[in-house]
């Protein structure tokens, strides 16, 4: 089950829930016109089957203000990943879709620029389904 820490008390069993309860959320601290807040929302899944580990999913990096955003949105979101990714402590997950030119992943620029011998972070390439099968080769499967 999971509970969250601004749902007190409140045990969420149904993992659809727990997504909706994460845009509820979103929406209620940032607004729903794709804002961006340095107020995490805090969420703690109780298994046997998994691990004490502190995950952040941080804001995807992003170019143009949509919406209700600043009209320096990159600064701001590039600011807050720093903010957590320079953290000693921390393994950086890099995520890129795959059908994208890693030439032009900021996820890949941005840990670089944090590791630049990449002993402290991940690449992974999302999106598998949107390449074609003959393109994809599997180096490590964890």
């Amino acid at each position: 089950y999971a509970e969250f820490l601004h749902c007190k008390g409140q045990k969420f069993s149904d993992f659809d829930e727990v997504r909706k309860e994460i845009e509820a959320e979103t929406n209620r601290v940032t607004g729903t016109n794709k804002g961006i807040s340095n107020i995490p929302i805090n969420l703690r899944v109780y298994s046997p089957n998994v691990l004490n580990l502190t995950l952040i999913d941080l804001p995807g990096m992003t170019k143009i203000a949509i919406g209700d955003q600043p009209p320096d949105i990159e600064h701001q979101i590039k600011a807050m990943i720093l903010q957590y990714i320079k953290r000693e402590s921390c393994l950086i997950l890099a995520i890129t879709p795959a059908n994208s030119d890693l030439a032009n992943s900021d996820a890949l620029q941005i840990a670089k620029e944090v590791d630049p011998q990449g002993k402290d972070n991940y690449f992974v390439r999302s999106m598998l389904r949107n390449v074609p099968k003959v393109l994809i080769k599997v180096n490590y499967v964890i």
